[in-house]
């Protein structure tokens, strides 16, 4: 078994080496699929460590490698995840790691996530005398952006080889203060589906709309009653959100267009809930289309799923937190209808993902993920790093704790 203090004394020691890998990777940040100078250096990283069996190129980027346990007993695999890409943001931080790629920026903390799991390996490989089964190291491509990295990677044979058992991952927390961790199991994340409308009316003089078929007024139709599919369709104590992103149409004060598109997102976290709210929403374009005698094309894409903690894993995780952080600092949260691609992973292993809070108010580090002054307070690395250890011994130790359901 670990031991909390030994462990925590060794990833302080390590503590600047996580920043600079960090802060080397925040500099030259790459978009998802041209993460080429991030694998390569993730590569030479693991090798530099002596991590066994490390293979590149996996859907595009992607790479994994082992960390084997040398002692005796139970010969499980687990699986930990870090994603790798950035995006395309300009940075607006006035700090010495800002990004040398004008555009492309670390906004989301996908190089935090990076630099932790080179950090595990450290750990993992200097402690091997102490526990037994397999560690599979993933770095993954292009979260960022649908269809994202997991799919290929899964795709391309990640989850065998040796055969994963469970799985882990982490996330950086801008929404919470350093020094708290939050986990819940079930439904955390919702899978985020997209939907675009192109509306085929006829085009005539504002003076005389009976000559005309108004994409305008039957996409403005369109719109309002898209509002009724959650309020009138789905259980009140169900989640869903349906949301009109854009509404295209003329350019002109007295000309009705021929055409108008809308698009939007569909946000769910069940299967259930799911394909209703697909049917309902291209149920409600058709009809008012057809109602106002127009034509309509609908381009209805299912994105990743709901991402769905095993109840188990995230027990486990649970213990993992308070060991590390305390009781105090865990934080049960509610399910957020972002999405996330380590939803894959989750389909038909057991595992859980945990976020890390990393917001200091005192030093401005407030901005939120995906905001042009994101940065995160560095000591989170080190909260995130032992956390995943613990846990990740933890599971390679006894398997996962039983309880009263799964997913």
């Amino acid at each position: 078994m670990v031991t909390a203090t030994r462990l925590h004394d060794e990833i302080d020691e390590i503590l600047p080496g996580l920043i600079a890998d960090r802060r080397y990777l925040h500099e030259n940040p790459e978009l998802g699929f041209q993460e080429f100078n991030t694998a390569k250096f993730v590569a030479e990283r693991l090798q530099a460590l002596g991590v066994e069996d490390i293979r590149t190129g996996i859907n595009g980027t992607g790479i994994t490698g082992l960390v084997r346990g040398k002692s005796a007993g139970e010969n499980r695999v687990v699986l930990v995840r870090a994603d790798m890409d950035a995006l395309p943001i300009h940075e607006e931080n006035d700090v010495e790691y800002k990004s040398r790629n004008d555009g492309v920026m670390h906004a989301c903390g996908h190089d935090a996530h990076t630099a932790i799991l080179l950090g595990l390996a450290r750990t993992l490989m200097a402690r091997r005398d102490e526990f037994a089964g397999t560690v599979k190291l993933l770095f993954q491509p292009s979260e960022e952006h649908f269809p994202g990295g997991a799919k290929g990677m899964i795709e391309e044979g990640v989850m065998e080889d040796p055969h994963v058992d469970a799985s882990f991952a982490l996330h950086m927390a801008q929404h919470q203060p350093l020094g708290v961790i939050t986990i819940a199991g079930g439904p955390i994340l919702a899978a985020p589906d997209s939907f675009r409308v192109t509306i085929q009316g006829k085009g005539g003089h504002a003076a005389r709309p009976q000559n005309a078929i108004d994409p305008i007024v039957i996409g403005a139709q369109i719109v309002n009653a898209l509002q009724t599919v959650v309020s009138r369709n789905v259980d009140p104590v169900e989640s869903c959100v349906v949301t009109v992103g854009y509404f295209n149409a003329g350019e002109a004060f007295n000309v009705i267009p021929d055409v108008a598109t809308i698009g939007g997102t569909v946000r769910t976290l069940t299967p259930e809930i799911r394909d209703l709210a697909e049917e309902r929403v291209t149920a409600v374009i058709q009809g008012i289309a057809e109602a106002g005698r127009a034509t309509v094309e609908i381009e209805y894409t299912r994105g990743y799923p709901a991402t769905i903690n095993d109840q188990a894993a995230a027990a486990l995780v649970r213990e993992a937190v308070i060991e590390v952080v305390g009781a105090d600092n865990v934080v049960t949260p509610p399910p957020s209808m972002g999405g996330e691609d380590y939803a894959y992973f989750l389909l038909d292993r057991p595992g859980a993902m945990f976020q890390v809070g990393s917001k200091n108010e005192d030093r401005g580090l407030v901005w939120g993920h995906h905001h042009p002054r994101f940065d995160i307070d560095e000591e989170s690395l080190a909260v995130g790093l032992e956390t995943m250890t613990v846990t990740v011994l933890r599971y390679l130790e006894r398997g996962l704790p039983a309880t009263d359901g799964g997913n």
